[in-house]
């Protein structure tokens, strides 16, 4: 006789897995746990911006997640995305590997940590684990495979070599192979070159950067996250770019990594300031960064003059936020009241009157010496996120 159809019903313990596994994809928080173990893991991650790494943390988590619920073969397009881009940018593969292995872990750790809390048996766990372990080693194997093709596709050129040029004379490393020999490139021992750094993320971007530079002779390329190049003579005109590029005057050769190194420095405190809406881009040079650069240098003191400065604005009140923008502004704009109003599309009247406001809580007055605008420019920019603790 034929034997009747088996039918599957979810057990409530299935049930309880499927609950854990939609409350992991629904969890805001999640992501942000994920990246800051990467992060700690993965120094190359601190060199690019937060969002970029955030945004290729959550489609990898969605993506997991979709092919953990569903039968099928899982997508890892944008593993293989991420692997190329991080190939892209010079990141050593030790690097990437290190923080792929950072991000699977604290998954790991966290759905074991969530499992335990909603009493779902140990073999249940143990079997769902190593369902995502799997899936975890198979993204792994795309990411670093995408990324050896990239590097492939980069040695055609020699840009794998100017990479590794690169990191020996800013960062003072060495490959398991011999050394690229710089006059290959044009860089002589006795010779003046240009530090550049830039901020671009977009290939095609960093391309184009690349190129215009590059005519200029030396060696550019993607080094630990970000292009950074030596040139014995800067383009001119300057690239049109929505990039920041920081470079540096001509430096002798030993001095390269001090000159990459400042440029790291100028490229962040010149990065934006995003409570006033502004970034810049294109071209500048180091020098004309020189205040920004030396202030981010010392993150503490500013907190110290944001407590000292700044301590009647309430952090959690917008209004007094319209304040530190405003007056912010009037002391980029030479403390001048007309300029002001201008830059933020407000009446004088307006200007003047949050100004009296500032004044009656900070103290802020008007004619101010250099040092004294210093002192609290220093102090509106940093607050309210800097911080003494």
């Amino acid at each position: 006789m034929p034997q009747p159809p088996v039918v599957h019903r979810p057990q409530p313990r299935d049930d309880a897995l499927a609950a854990l596994v939609d409350d992991l994809a629904a969890d805001p928080h999640l992501v942000d746990e994920v990246v800051r173990a990467v992060r700690a893991a993965f120094p190359e991650a601190t060199r690019r911006p937060s969002a970029e790494i955030r945004q290729a943390v959550a489609a990898l988590l969605t993506a997991g997640f979709v092919a953990f619920t569903r039968d099928g073969e899982p997508d890892f397009t944008e593993a293989c995305r991420f692997g190329a881009g991080r190939a892209a940018l010079g990141v050593p593969v030790a690097a990437l590997l290190s923080g792929v292995h950072a991000g699977r872990g604290r998954i790991l750790e966290i759905a074991i940590e969530r499992g335990r809390a909603a009493g779902i048996p140990a073999e249940v766990m143990m079997q769902a684990l190593l369902r995502l372990d799997r899936y975890g080693i198979l993204l792994e194997r795309h990411v670093v495979e995408a990324y050896r093709a990239a590097r492939r596709d980069l040695r055609r050129d020699h840009r794998d070599a100017r990479i590794a040029l690169l990191r020996t004379l800013l960062l003072g490393e060495h490959g398991d192979g011999p050394a690229p020999d710089p006059a290959r490139f044009g860089v002589r021992a006795d010779g003046r070159y240009h530090c550049l750094v830039a901020d671009a993320a977009d290939p095609a971007q960093i391309r184009h950067l690349e190129r215009a530079f590059s005519r200029c002779g030396g060696a550019v390329a993607p080094v630990s996250g970000r292009l950074a190049g030596l040139v014995p003579r800067l383009p001119s005109p300057a690239p049109d770019t929505p990039a920041l590029v920081v470079t540096t005057p001509a430096v002798a050769l030993g001095r390269a990594p001090a000159a990459y190194a400042l440029c790291l420095t100028a490229l962040r405190a010149a990065g934006g300031d995003a409570r006033a809406g502004t970034r810049r881009a294109g071209t500048h040079d180091v020098t004309a960064l020189a205040g920004e650069t030396a202030l981010a240098a010392q993150p503490m003191l500013a907190g110290f003059l944001s407590e000292s400065l700044l301590g009647g604005l309430d952090p959690g009140d917008e209004f007094h936020h319209e304040l530190a923008s405003t007056a912010l502004t009037y002391l980029d704009h030479g403390q001048r009241l007309d300029r002001t109003a201008e830059a933020l599309h407000l009446h004088p009247n307006t200007v003047r009157y949050r100004l009296r406001r500032l004044e009656e809580l900070t103290g802020l007055g008007e004619r101010l010496t250099v040092l004294e605008t210093v002192r609290w420019w220093w102090a509106l920019r940093s607050w309210p996120a800097s911080s003494i603790h």
